[in-house]
């Protein structure tokens, strides 16, 4: 259809079989392959015509840990070679790791857009983990942080993080934390992540009904 003869379509079938790491599964029925080959199947299909421009809808979705970062690196080796790639994502990792440029949408309209180094540092903050010993103790530690306003968040029964914008802040979090009684188990503190960036639109987001 592509205006390729016979030989031309069987080195391209080739090419792509071993791009995607399908060459030991040519002779299998699509039906019968699993979820991740299936993925890696659609998107080798979609490149037999060298596309400049390839729009992929959640291609890692349902995949696993080590399919996907495989996906990850094609996608970005197809990115690199030129080829203009417009992906939709829920995985916002994964807009991180793969996309020059970011657009969250929201109700139908464009709620945020930049790099996804722009998107982070508009945030204006770093997200300090803290580990408790006991859930007991991870309870009163979220009261006493929610007492001074501090934007907390448990991430599990004796995780939970917090967004500091100075310094300063996150030696008030090891003061309230020794006024508390409590001790840390862990303490990081890390640049935020996509994932901060949504979770703080989203809180500032007005849903009318």
């Amino acid at each position: 259809m592509l205006g390729a003869d016979r030989q031309q379509a069987r080195d391209r079938a080739d090419e792509l079989l071993g791009l995607f790491e399908l060459t030991t599964h040519a002779d299998l029925p699509a039906r019968v392959c699993s979820g991740g080959l299936r993925r890696r199947l659609d998107l080798a299909a979609s490149l037999v015509g060298t596309p400049d421009v390839l729009f992929l809808d959640e291609p890692s979705t349902g995949l696993d840990p080590v399919s996907r970062s495989g996906l990850w690196e094609i996608i970005a080796g197809l990115a690199g070679a030129g080829t203009t790639v417009v992906l939709t994502t829920q995985y916002l990792d994964e807009a991180d790791r793969l996309a020059d440029e970011v657009i969250v949408l929201g109700f139908g309209h464009i709620t945020l857009a930049g790099t996804p180094a722009q998107l982070k540092s508009e945030l204006g903050q770093q997200i300090v983990s803290l580990t408790v010993a006991s859930a007991a103790e991870a309870e009163l530690l979220f009261r006493r942080m929610a007492e001074w306003g501090l934007p907390v968040s448990m991430k599990t029964a004796t995780m939970m993080t917090v967004a500091v914008t100075a310094p300063a802040d996150i030696v008030g979090l090891v003061r309230i934390t020794d006024a508390a009684g409590v001790s840390l188990c862990g303490f990081t503190v890390n640049e935020p992540s996509l994932d901060d960036v949504y979770r703080s639109l989203h809180r500032s987001m007005v849903v009318s009904p």
